[in-house]
This record gives structure tokens, sequence and C-alpha cells, in this order.
């Protein structure tokens, strides 16, 4: 019987823009108790109006037998969508009648997934590595358990994005959408939509009242009513209003003067206007309050910081983006406080540099006149900025500084961007971010000048790390098409992402199409860039991945020998990706059947890598576990065993001891031992690997379900029972019916039963 390994060979992937596609899988947590709150509720706005709205919606959910489990809150931008669910969700909360309170912000499918993923997380120990089988547990939780819930999808932006991802209809739950859409789809036997409205001339005049009160003013009512008009009644307007009102202690007859003079329209109009005629009265809003927060201290930070954020999603900003260096960059240049770039030249000085504080300071202010929330306490969400301020602040801007701000959004997002992304939350904030980003700047095309800025390589990628390789090819493909309108088919940065679409198209199990795709990108590469460019090896090597991904590892060890010499001719011998080349057609050769040509291949590899890398480069200990996984099977399993016990000490020296690699040399190590003949020995380092493994890598990792498989295999060898059924379970659950290691553990299983079935006096 044989048991699955984990080798470590060196792998080439030269990455268009040196991309690293890693997979990282968060150890899953133990369910939490209930009463539990998955995301961010956003807070109760002050003076909260009680609108004929939030009545209907009560009633629309506690109508007995006859409630509609699904309540869709549609209306135009601005008009209180997400505070009426706001209150609520914080109405029910606090009430004590749910046990699952979740806020979702559903503005595009992956960010739906991603916020079921850590609901699935927090409720049933659902593994964070495959997002989408997450979401589908669940799902699943929902539809099985008897709890009270409230689910609140937020901002719905394309109806499409929730097929197969609606909450159950379940007599215990409930889902409130928030959307400016009105497709057939909303409605229906289970959902009920509530169309929300502008302010009534009644309900604008008890806000405005309601709010003056709250700071000890009054006012004529006739100038309430004035002022709701002169704002068309639009809540976002009223809101700010009411802020600078107070703020400034003016009485309304003076501020509605100020806003007569104010009424301008944009200097940049973007496609479209405003919905139902608001650019004008939010315009004027809006100057009249960003000018008062510029003027305050920190002076002449607020405009800027707004128009960073404008660029950015509405429903959330990292506060790392809006203080990172680009980002203070942006601000100091392009602070009021700065004398005109014209004149930069001269300057004795460049500008004063604007502090991490002084940005939250300006965030702030602009809080405090109702032009942002900022809420520092969910620092990947902690700013945020409603669509209609966004807009009209991305429209006041003029062609270049648009430019210029996209440029330092984009910027300021890839500085943030850890390079090995732990964070899950961190990182679906920061591909919104870009997505949000992405569509401000795709009628000018600005982020593909002069080229396609790196940031949405970045976040493509991000998303396949996660484990949506789907998702990822697709977000690919969207992009090229995009970027070709402004940089046309050839440009070497439109191959790129087509090299990216295909790369994230193997992953996901396609190569079948992929491979095709990448032979075409291939042809069009040698005739753009010539056959020596790093792109065009770069897809050579792609190619003959995509060849062995397919099954035909003798067609890969074609493909890789033949760029293997030009690699040398190009590079030089020792490049090391010339060096990963080797390895990548050693370790196929192997696959084919030789596996003593493999050995021999590793042993010369490694010397070169010694000498080219040291000995302590993660590419030199990749090659060492290659060598001596391929020494085993060519039938040297004594000398196998001893060669990972040296790898391993090397990597719990360098890596540390619950690095994946050096798990996985221990799995190696604990397979080689008992194919050696020490089966007890083996069985025992399995059971403590199988504990280390699923402490840090989590219950649904590969290498724990490898792990469990081996532990099974080893001590089924010892006469104890065996537990492969179960291990089979959920390899095929978790990775499919024909992956590698599920084929392994049916083999297995099946040897064990025959075995069994003939009985204790059986003849071998």
């Amino acid at each position: 019987m044989a048991g699955g390994t984990f080798h470590g060979p060196t792998a080439f992937q030269v990455g268009d823009h040196n991309t690293q596609h890693s997979h990282f899988h968060t150890a899953p947590r133990a369910p939490v108790s209930l009463p539990h709150q998955v995301g961010v509720v956003p807070s109760r706005a002050q003076s909260f109006l009680e609108r004929a709205e939030a009545g209907a919606l009560r009633e629309a959910f506690s109508s007995g037998g006859s409630a509609v489990s699904c309540q869709v809150l549609a209306g135009m931008g601005g008009a209180g969508k997400t505070q009426l669910a706001a209150d609520h969700a914080l109405r029910a909360w606090s009430e004590g009648g749910l046990e699952v309170l979740m806020w979702v912000t559903a503005t595009a499918r992956t960010a739906i997934v991603d916020a079921y993923a850590h609901a699935a997380a927090d409720l049933c120990g659902a593994d964070l590595g495959d997002p989408e089988q997450a979401a589908e547990a669940f799902l699943a939780w929902l539809q099985a358990k008897n709890h009270r819930w409230l689910i609140v999808l937020d901002d719905l932006t394309d109806p499409a994005d929730l097929r197969g991802l609606w909450p159950p209809d379940r007599p215990e739950g409930r889902t409130l959408v928030t959307t400016r859409r009105r497709d057939a789809v909303l409605t229906g036997t289970r959902r009920k939509r509530i169309d929300v409205g502008l302010f009534t001339t009644g309900d604008a005049t008890r806000y405005l009242a309601a709010t003056l009160a709250a700071h000890g003013r009054s006012e004529p009512v006739d100038e309430l009513v004035g002022l709701a008009e002169d704002l068309g009644h639009l809540p976002l307007a009223l809101s700010q209003a009411a802020a600078y009102v107070t703020d400034q202690a003016l009485d309304v007859a003076a501020y509605r003067s100020l806003l007569s003079d104010r009424a301008l329209a944009p200097s940049l109009p973007g496609p479209g206007a405003l919905p139902d005629d608001q650019r004008g009265p939010l315009t004027a809003t809006w100057t009249l309050s960003v000018d008062l927060a510029d003027r305050q201290d920190p002076a002449g930070v607020a405009r800027p910081l707004l128009a960073l954020a404008s660029m950015l999603d509405a429903h959330g900003i990292p506060e790392s983006v809006l203080t990172s260096r680009p980002a203070r960059d942006y601000l100091a240049a392009n602070s009021t406080r700065t004398p005109p770039r014209r004149k930069w030249w001269r300057w004795a000085s460049p500008p004063r540099a604007v502090t991490g504080q002084e940005v939250h300071q300006s965030a702030r202010l602009l809080h405090r006149l109702n032009l942002i929330d900022h809420t520092p306490q969910s620092p990947h969400q902690s700013v945020r900025v409603h669509a209609l301020v966004q807009r009209t602040t991305r429209e006041s801007l003029a062609s270049c500084d648009y430019e210029e701000g996209a440029h330092a959004a984009a910027d300021a997002l890839l500085c943030v961007w850890p390079k090995v992304e732990r964070d899950t939350d961190l990182a679906q904030a920061l591909r919104a971010n870009t997505a949000a980003l992405a569509a401000h700047a795709s009628s000018t095309g600005c982020l593909d000048r002069p080229h396609t800025h790196h940031v949405l390589f970045r976040a493509g990628n991000s998303l396949g790390n996660f484990g949506q390789a789907s998702a990822a090819a697709d977000y690919f493909q969207r992009q090229r098409a995009a970027s070709t309108t402004h940089l046309g088919a050839d440009h070497p940065y439109v191959l790129s992402l087509r090299h990216d679409a295909v790369y994230w198209r193997g992953k996901a199990g396609d190569a079948a199409s992929a491979t095709p795709a990448c032979a075409d990108l291939l042809e069009d590469r040698l005739r753009v860039l010539g056959p020596n460019h790093p792109h065009t090896l770069a897809t050579r090597g792609s190619l003959a991945h995509l060849r062995a991904q397919g099954g035909d590892a003798a067609g890969a060890v074609s493909e890789f020998a033949r760029l293997l010499d030009h690699m040398v001719r190009v590079l030089g011998p020792d490049h090391p990706n010339t060096l990963a080349v080797r390895g990548n057609l050693a370790e196929n050769r192997g696959a084919a059947g030789d596996a003593p040509g493999a050995a021999a291949a590793f042993a010369q590899l490694l010397n070169d890598t010694i000498r080219v890398l040291g000995s302590d480069h993660l590419n030199t200990l990749a090659t060492r576990s290659s060598l001596a996984g391929w020494h085993g099977r060519a039938g040297d399993a004594n000398g196998a065993a001893v060669a990972c016990a040296a790898v391993l000490d090397d990597h719990l020296r360098i890596l540390g001891p619950d690095h994946p690699d050096t798990l996985a040399t221990r799995s190696n190590l604990a397979h080689w031992r008992g194919e050696a003949g020490a089966a007890a020995e083996a069985a025992s380092a399995f059971a403590d690997l199988l504990g280390d493994v699923t402490r840090v890598l989590g219950p649904d990792h590969p290498q724990t379900l490898v792990a469990r498989g081996n532990l099974a295999r080893w001590r089924a060898q010892q006469g104890e029972a065996a537990t492969f059924a179960d291990v089979l379970d959920d390899m095929v659950r978790l990775l499919g019916p024909d992956h590698p290691h599920t084929l392994v553990v049916r083999d297995n299983l099946a040897q064990w039963q025959k075995q069994n079935s003939q009985g204790p006096g059986a003849s071998a």
C-alpha cells in the first residue's frame, strides 16, 4: 500500500510582475457561542427619524404565519436605506430576539462569498482556505439549524450576485436587502419590496427640528420647510446641512443664503447624472462643509483626504491605506496650505509632510460634518463615504487631479498589501477597494497609463490565493478586456493579464482549456516580445506545467527540456530560473516513470544550487527534499529517511517547527521510516504530526488529511482497526474523488478490505 507524501520540488514560476502565487490556509476556529454577530453594523444616525418605512419593515417581519422572510428596501442612493436597515438590525439585536446577526456589504459576489465564509468559520468551524465551500457550509447551517437569525445584505449592486447565495426561507430566519435596483427577481412569493423614497416635507422638517433641538437650537418651521425644498428632501444632504448649521452656529436663513451662492456645476461631470437631479444641491452642501473642514486644524488636509477616499470603496476603507506613505505624499502635495504646484520650482524646500495623526484628525473633522463615517475601532473598514458624496467629490476634480488621485489610491493600496496574506478580513477589504478604484477609473483609463497598475494584478492574485481560483481567472479575463480598450491587445501588460487568467484557470482544475489558451499566448508573446524575453520564458514554463497537470508527464518533460536549453543559452546555467527549470524537468522525469533518473538529476542540481544560492536558501532545502523523495521511490527507503532527517534539522533551524514546509518534511520522514521497516515508529510519528498539523493548518488542510491517511495506514499494518473510510469521505468532500491523495486512500481502503475479508486462516 502506498502512502501519500509531500515533496518540495523547485518550481519554475517566473511571474510577470514577480507575483508569488501562494496559498495560505487559516486554521479553523472552534465554533463560537451564541448569540453572535458577524460583520460591522453601521451606527445609528444622530436624530434618527422614525419613518413610515421602518414601521412597515417591522410589520412585514412580524406578521405571524403570514410574515415574509425576506424584505427588500429599494430606493435611490442617499435615501436612507442603510440607516433604516441598521436601525432595524440594532433594534432586533438589543431586544434579544436574535441568536445570529450578520451584516454583509453586498456590492460584489466575491464580497458576499467572503462574508459567508467568515460566518461559516465562526459558526461551524469551516476552513477559510476554500471560501466557496465555506459559504455553502454556512447556507447549509442556516437551513439545518433552528436558530433565530437576521442577515442584512447591504447595497446589493447586482441581483445576479446572489444566485445560489440567497439565505434559505426559514420560519426562524429573516433576510433584509438594501439596493438601488428594482429587478423582478427581488420580489416574489417569499420576498417583498419596500420602496424607500425621499423624506416627505413633514419627515424633513421633523428631522431638522430634532437635530437642531439636540444642540439647543430652534428655527422657524417655514425656514426648515424651505431648506428641505432647497435640498430636494434628500436625507443625506439634509444631514450634511444640519451638521454644518450646528457646527457654525448659523441660523437656517443664513445657511440657505450661502447655499444659493454655492449651487455650482461640477467641473468634471462623469457619465450620466446623479439620480433625480440631485447634483446641484449635494454639490452646494458638500462645498460648504468641506470648505469648513479644510480651514480647521490640520488646515488643508481634509479636502484632499476626501478626494482620496472618494476613489475607494464607499463601504469601508482601511485606515492603514489612508495613512500609508503614498497617501500622505498625495495629501501633502495637494494640501491647500501648499503653494500651487506650478510654483514648485521656486520653493526653497518641498511641501511639509502630513503625519498619520493629521490624517486621523482630518478624518474626525470630516466625520463630524457628516461627510464620512469614521470608526477607528473597525480598522479594516474605518472610513465609509456615501456613494453620492464620493461622486460629487470626484466630479469636482480636474482631469489631471482625477488621474493623480487614482494613482495615489492605487499606490496606497499596493503599499499596505502584505506579501503573505494571513489576515483574511484585510485582504478582502483591499480587494474591495481595488475593485471600487478600478470601476471609478475605468471610463478614463488612467490606471492603464503608462501601463496597467500593479495593484490590479495584486488584487486578482489575492483572490486566487484565498481559494477562489475560478473567480481569479474571471477577474483577469475582465481586466484584460478593460485594459485592451486603452492599451491594445498586444501591449505587454495586456499579455500579462492573459497569462494570469490562464494560470488561475489551470489552478481551478481546467487544464483542458487553459493549455490551448497558454499555447496561443505563447505565440503572441513570441511575436511581440521575442523568444528571449522573461515573460515569453515564463509562458513556456506555464505551458509545460499545464501539460503535466493534464496528465501528460512525458509531454511536460519534452517542454521543460527544450526550455532548459533555451534558458542556458539566454540566461546562463547558474541563473536561478535556469536552476528552477532543471528542478521541474527532474520532477516530471520521475513522474513519467524514471525515478532513478529523477534522483540523479536532483543530485546534480543540488550541488549547483548550493554553489549558487547557498546551503540555507529555501530552494536548496526544496531540492534536498525532492532528492530524498526520489531516492526513496527509486528503492532506497533507508537513504531517503536519513536524508529527510537531515533536511528536517535545517528546516527547524531556519523556518521553525510550525512552518508548513517543516511539517511536510516531518511527514516525509515518517513515511520513509515506515517504508524502511519501522512501522510502529511511523505510526507514532504520524500521530504526533497529526496533532501539530491540525493545530497549525486546520482539520481540512490537505496535509492534515494526508497525515490522517498515513496514520490509518501504519496503524492498520500494526493490526489496529483502520479508519480509511472516514479519511476517504473527507478527502472526497474536500479534494474531490480524482485527487491523487484521494486515490491513494481509496487504494489503501480496498487493499485493507481485501486482506481482512480473507479471514484469519486464509492464505496470503
